[in-house]
């Protein structure tokens, strides 16, 4: 089912997507890769705030590219490498993650705990994507340069939702379907 939803996503629209659905975000979402995702652990561990509030929030694992002048490359890069991270973030509040490839069992029952989401956005579309990113500003730790966490400004960015609220995972869902409809 294709669905349009705005960000800052909901508790409430979360819990309503189901994995399969096809879903185009417009509104504000923020950038975070492996170096601002520890700077991040990091803070709360030594008791700091986070430079971003994470209640309600989208991360969207962006693979850090050159960009020509005034464009973004927003190609999507493996959220398993933020999985470590991802399960206490998940618990202050962040509603979505955009990413590629699958997640772990801690963050599966983090997604479940909280009621929020996993999309994924497809690999390799970086210049499709980038054409959805309207604004784009460094917001926090500018010194790790394509790793800093960005605000974005996108419309109607299109992703498919992998893991619900629910723990419905498409990634296991779709494979155990083409291995039923394969069985000899």
């Amino acid at each position: 089912m294709e669905k349009h939803i705005k960000a800052p996503i909901s508790k409430e629209v979360s819990r309503k997507l189901r994995a399969g659905d096809y879903v185009y975000i417009t509104g504000t979402i923020y950038t975070a890769r492996d170096a601002a995702h520890k700077r991040m652990d990091d803070a709360l561990k030594n008791g700091e705030n986070l430079p971003v509030d994470m209640v309600g929030q989208t991360i969207y694992y962006m693979g850090p590219s050159p960009a020509r002048e005034g464009r973004p490359i927003a190609g999507p890069t493996t959220a398993s490498r933020m999985d470590r991270y991802a399960p206490k973030l998940l618990d202050l509040g962040l509603t979505a993650m955009i990413g590629k490839g699958k997640r772990s069992k801690e963050v599966l029952d983090a997604v479940k705990r909280n009621g929020s989401v996993y999309f994924a956005a497809v690999g390799g579309a970086g210049a499709l994507l980038s054409k959805c990113i309207k604004t784009s500003e460094v917001v926090a730790y500018d010194d790790l340069g394509t790793e800093a966490i960005r605000k974005l400004y996108v419309e109607d960015m299109p992703l498919v939702v992998i893991i619900d609220s629910e723990g419905n995972n498409l990634y296991e869902e779709g494979r155990a379907e083409y291995l039923k409809d394969h069985a000899e």
